[in-house]
């Protein structure tokens, strides 16, 4: 956990200390090049596009979705019926009736390859597999890249927000890699606004990692923000004498970092984005369910309330964050597919079709490029046992919004069972490549410094969707 010092004696001596908690900002642990690396790069100027990352927690059925095929075999084809949306010849489930009624605002891919088969969000969050450079602390999520290239000291809201409630963390996925805590994501705490309950082997990994891993957003009630003021200037004073025996620069890096933090802080504006107690009353409805599903809820699926995940990422997006994670759960339906999905489906449609509506009356969905899309897709064939669909890798589905592309359109193509692709794959990397260079950045062309001080692509390969942009 970071904490700001505050000191009161005036022999400014270090006995007494007053701490200002900001959550896990990632101070502790930095090497000396994660330091280093905290200084602005030039030549990036600053933009309001923005990513919204919805992960399909737990693997989504391609052929239960966006991928129907309703002349296969009933062990196959499943319960759910395709119903025509209003782009000519394209049809998806009949759970989706809102994103049939605006498929003219989607492009849905069939034909995602390339899975690392691994149960976490990290391919979803930066294209790479997770073991890709580990032994310099592996690959950085898109989020923190993003924190990497534009943030500065200034900043009253951080970059990239981990609302994932689950993998972003327990599995590692929205994480900075190799560009160290610094660039790590805020995580702020949800539990009192969404119920997100972890599989009983996530609970066991949560609580080895203890608990300082969300984020406070308050200033300590006994810490007034002139004393903050007193002790960044103590701060500035003390390392300016310690940066003169400091030839690397290492001090000034940390005096940057923390000047964000405390920008962030004492702005309010990213507690003010997580209040929907500010939010118009008109738009709040609009992210409210109007009919709950009588179906038991599975105890690590959403409630209908997750629909407002969707709203909170929207106005996040509106302060200033460009990278916003979110995460509907849970697809892993191993057992009680169909009823499972028949309490999931609805809200994500009516998260997405609220959310781009919303984004396109406000004049931002040119701006704003929303995914959706899990570690793989399900298996076609229902196990007989439990009426679910396993993993599987080989193919699974992404749905992509907004960021000023072509949509209203089908990519890609399964065979008759939806068990391998037969045309046009598009791999997670063709994905980010495509997300890169709706933020205004050529993932082919700029590089990170690892820690050897050895320049990295942000992607190693893909290419943009040219059908896309």
């Amino acid at each position: 956990m970071l904490s700001f010092f505050n000191d009161q004696n005036q022999h400014h001596s270090s006995s007494r200390r007053q701490f200002l908690q900001m959550g896990t900002l990632g101070l502790a642990g930095l090497t000396l090049a994660d330091l280093l690396r905290a200084e602005a790069q030039s030549g990036i100027l600053k933009s309001n596009k923005s990513i919204i990352n919805v992960h399909l927690d737990g693997g989504p059925p391609h052929m239960d979705m966006i991928d129907l095929k309703p002349e296969a075999p009933a062990e196959i084809r499943g319960e759910f019926l395709p119903v025509s949306t209003n782009v000519t010849g394209v049809q998806i489930c009949e759970l989706l009736p809102r994103m049939a009624a605006q498929a003219d605002q989607f492009a849905l891919i069939r034909s995602l390859v390339g899975s690392a088969g691994a149960h976490d969000a990290f391919q979803c969050q930066s294209g790479f597999r997770k073991k890709d450079l580990a032994s310099t602390g592996g690959r950085p999520a898109l989020g923190s890249v993003v924190s990497k290239l534009r943030s500065s000291p200034a900043d009253r809201t951080p970059l990239f927000v981990d609302l994932m409630q689950g993998r972003g963390l327990v599995r590692n996925s929205a994480r900075p890699g190799f560009l160290g805590p610094s660039f790590q994501p805020f995580r702020p705490d949800l539990s009192d606004l969404f119920e997100r309950q972890l599989e009983k082997g996530m609970q066991s990994e949560l609580k080895r990692l203890g608990t300082d891993h969300q984020v406070s957003l308050k200033l300590n009630p006994t810490l007034s923000l002139q004393r903050l003021e007193n002790r960044t200037t103590l701060l500035a004073e003390l390392d300016t004498i310690r940066s003169r025996v400091d030839a690397s620069g290492m001090m000034d890096a940390m005096d940057r970092f923390s000047q964000q933090a405390v920008s962030i802080l004492t702005s309010g504006r990213l507690a003010d984005a997580l209040d929907l107690s500010l939010e118009d009353p008109v738009t709040l409805a609009r992210y409210t369910p109007a009919n709950h599903s009588e179906t038991p809820r599975f105890y690590t699926s959403e409630g209908p309330q997750a629909v407002k995940k969707f709203l909170l990422a929207r106005r996040l997006v509106e302060a200033g964050v460009r990278c916003v994670s979110l995460s509907i759960s849970d697809f892993d339906t191993h057992s009680s597919n169909f009823d499972r999905l028949r309490q999931l489906l609805p809200i994500v449609d009516h998260g997405l079709t609220a959310l781009i509506s919303d984004l396109e009356e406000r004049g931002m969905l040119d701006d704003v490029t929303i995914v959706a899309w899990g570690e793989f897709g399900r298996t076609p064939r229902i196990n007989s046992k439990k009426g679910g669909r396993d993993h599987w890798p080989r193919v699974g589905p992404a749905i992509l919004a907004g960021g000023g592309m072509r949509t209203g359109q089908v990519i890609g193509a399964t065979d008759r069972t939806a068990s391998a692709v037969k045309e046009r794959p598009v791999h997670y990397k063709d994905v980010f490549a495509t997300l890169y260079h709706n933020l205004g950045i050529d993932p082919h062309a700029v590089t990170i410094e690892d820690p050897h001080g050895r320049p990295q692509y942000l992607l190693d390969a893909g290419t943009r969707i040219p059908e896309l942009v």
